[in-house]
């Protein structure tokens, strides 16, 4: 499985390893940089169902959560 929120559909990112100020100066050949989603593994309890879900979520879906509910929130996403 690919490292991907479920919730967020947050994934890795590509990108460059300058800034374009950087770029426009001088000459760097750095390749690319791969910044990484902020994933975690955590057990969500669903008070609706009375049930425990573990799922790798990243810290936003986590703030979601907090704020608008368990229930809701996997609802919407279609995970449960």
């Amino acid at each position: 499985m690919s490292k991907m929120c479920p919730i967020t559909k947050k994934k890795t990112q590509i990108g460059g390893k300058y800034s374009n100020r950087t770029r426009a100066t001088e000459f760097n050949p750095t390749g690319k940089r791969s910044r990484k989603v902020n994933l975690q593994r955590k057990r969500i309890f669903i008070p609706e169902l009375g049930i425990t879900k573990r799922l790798t979520i990243s810290t936003r879906a986590l703030k979601n959560i907090n704020k608008n509910g368990a229930y809701a929130v996997l609802k919407k996403a279609g995970i449960i």
